[in-house]
């Protein structure tokens, strides 16, 4: 069973959360805060697996409890819970150790899906459609033609030689251009290289 714990100071987000956890297999709510101190104080003696964690609180920013949450317990799986469709802050909660960016009008599907990622280890970078297409524009931008081309023939499946051969470079610069790939979309292996550039419309 994953436990969730609410972070939101408003009373009817998280009572809305509340009722659409228990349609969630495998979820429960284990509790919930309305400020950043609640929250962490909740923390110093209490479990959670899951922390669904608004930005904007009123004594202190969720980026900056996100940070200290990881410090404190590293094994938490933070997902930012917020009205904020804006690539800035999700990149910000990134690098704060979230694994997730969710928005409040996200579906019972999108709400399940990002627990389930989370939980076993993966990330969800998906709100709605507008912060998915802008996400993947943005690391489109930050690959070389050469790269993009490299990202589809594996996505295709080829092995490091066959893409060599069909772009006539050598084995150690598709190797080369592969370890950047997953650099620079933040992905730990191929397999989650290439689920990154399919759902963010990167290929």
């Amino acid at each position: 069973m994953t436990r969730v714990f609410i972070v939101d100071d408003h009373p009817m987000v998280i009572e809305g959360m509340r009722a659409m956890l228990t349609h969630v297999p495998n979820v429960q709510l284990c509790g919930y805060a309305m400020t950043a101190a609640s929250c962490l104080g909740y923390f110093d003696s209490n479990p959670a697996d899951v922390v669904l964690l608004d930005i904007n609180l009123p004594d202190q920013s969720g980026i900056d409890v996100c940070r200290v949450l990881m410090q404190k317990q590293p094994q938490l799986k933070v997902v930012a819970l917020t009205n904020l469709d804006q690539l800035a802050y999700l990149q910000q909660m990134k690098d704060a150790g979230a694994r997730g960016y969710l928005l409040k009008n996200a579906s019972l599907d999108e709400l399940g899906a990002a627990i389930a990622a989370v939980t076993s280890g993966g990330e969800y970078w998906l709100g709605k459609d507008s912060l998915r297409e802008s996400f993947g524009q943005q690391n489109q931008l930050l690959l070389t033609r050469r790269e993009i081309e490299v990202l589809r023939l594996i996505a295709e499946g080829l092995t490091n030689h066959e893409i060599a051969a069909k772009l006539f470079i050598s084995d150690s610069t598709v190797d080369s251009h592969r370890k950047n790939l997953i650099s620079k979309l933040q992905v730990k292996n191929t397999a989650a290289l290439v689920r990154t550039a399919i759902e963010n419309k990167i290929i």
